[in-house]
């Protein structure tokens, strides 16, 4: 079943993975101040049942959000974090097996030993998926470079693929053997646990972005739209639009075709993009006049030309669309990978706009979610501060849990 887009009006709330959790811990903590020994499997099931809980509230929280707001840095939180709390299952399962089979002791430093591990473990097992996906980053930027000259920004993927792999081997020799007193040695493992949490963390949030990105990006709305705006992004000296700007431009014609053919409605097309400074005419026009040579009637073309940038772009052309039909269903037209960046500013306008992304060339993907990955970074700092602090804290008491029960 395909799924569907802002069909929701309730936002997800996840306040029951903390009162899962908080159950969780009592019962944990009550069953440990009776017998740790004896009850230290019945601990581990425990962990174990609450992780699969809260992976299962996490998915389903993400698939509500895609039906709410699809455009939203939420999306990519849920979808991260389960990936965080589907590494640490892992773990905790394999460690649950192990003691119920007799291969490991049977106490609760094996228990503190798999959670504080988890985040190693997770970047040891993610390690052949890092490897090509930093492999297929360094293709994809290199190739990037060759056809649009290099920039800063045309090189994040190479740098980001030198971090992943570099992380990965910098935990395999710092953490394969350590001696000394138990200080050095407790403050080796602290050091390590912090790296693994900041990987762990950072890691899932990339491949959040990805995820979010590729299944906006893939989504066809239902033909039922009034608008379609087509976003800008500059034109030929001649005034005539680049290839990448007639992608956006086809896409949306062809959307209109197949709506028409559908449910033989038509749509309102409306070209957002002023004029640049080294640009004939204006984003607007040149758009404008390539649709009426493809046969669209100049009645169903409304022109925004004040635009400098995608923010604009949504600002100025809700204003247009307010005034033709304030109930009107609005689309817009982009590049594939260009849709979750113009949906997030979408809905900070307050414009409830679904997108379609036009092809194209295949190593522009990797950089954009890359740049879609930097986003998020800048963004909701507080929340990102507050959510990742928590995660170094809980592994850094784990560790400290495990020399204090020595």
């Amino acid at each position: 079943m395909m799924l569907k887009f802002d069909t929701r009006d309730k936002k997800p709330k996840v306040y029951n993975i903390l009162i899962c959790g908080m159950i969780t811990a009592a019962a944990v903590g009550i069953l440990l101040s009776i017998d740790a020994q004896r009850f230290a499997i019945a601990v581990c099931v425990l962990i174990d049942a609450c992780l699969l809980c809260v992976l299962a509230m996490l998915l389903t929280a993400f698939f509500r959000q895609m039906q709410y707001n699809p455009y939203s840095y939420n999306t990519i939180y849920y979808i991260g974090f389960a990936l965080v709390v589907l590494s640490v299952l892992i773990t905790t399962v394999f460690g649950t097996v192990r003691m119920i089979r007799g291969v490991q002791a049977i106490n609760l430093l094996t228990i503190l030993g798999y959670l504080q591990n988890s985040a190693k473990l997770y970047m040891l097992l993610s390690f052949p998926f890092v490897l090509v996906f930093s492999l297929g980053l360094c293709i994809s930027n290199i190739a990037l470079i060759r056809h649009e000259g290099f920039s800063p920004v045309n090189a994040l993927g190479i740098l980001l693929s030198f971090l992943m792999l570099g992380g990965d081997v910098f935990l395999f020799f710092a953490d394969y053997y350590v001696s000394g007193s138990m200080l050095y040695v407790m403050i080796h493992e602290l050091i390590i646990s912090f790296f693994a949490t900041l990987y762990l963390y950072f890691e899932c949030m990339l491949f959040g972005t990805v995820i979010a990105d590729l299944i906006v990006a893939g989504h066809e709305p239902e033909p039922d739209r009034d608008f379609i705006i087509i976003l800008g992004c500059g034109l030929r000296a001649d005034g005539t639009p680049t290839p990448l700007l007639r992608g956006r431009i086809d896409r949306a014609i062809a959307f209109a075709e197949k709506q028409k053919a559908a449910t033989g409605k038509d749509v309102i097309f409306v070209t957002s993009g002023g004029q640049g400074a080294d640009e004939a005419i204006s984003e607007s026009a040149s758009m404008k006049r390539y649709l009426m040579e493809q046969g669209v009637p100049e009645a169903r073309i409304i022109e925004e030309d004040r635009s400098a940038n995608t923010l604009e772009n949504m600002r100025y052309s809700k204003e247009k669309i307010e005034a033709a039909d304030p109930n009107g269903k609005v689309l817009f037209s982009t590049t594939n990978y260009h849709v979750f960046r113009s949906g997030l500013k979408a809905r900070r306008v307050k414009m409830r706009a679904l997108g379609i992304g036009a092809p194209t060339k295949w190593y522009f993907w990797p950089n954009a979610g890359v740049r879609e990955f930097a986003g998020l970074l800048t963004a909701h700092k507080g929340k990102q501060a507050l959510v990742l602090g928590g995660m170094i804290l809980l592994y850094v008491l784990l560790t400290l849990m495990q020399f204090l029960y020595y």
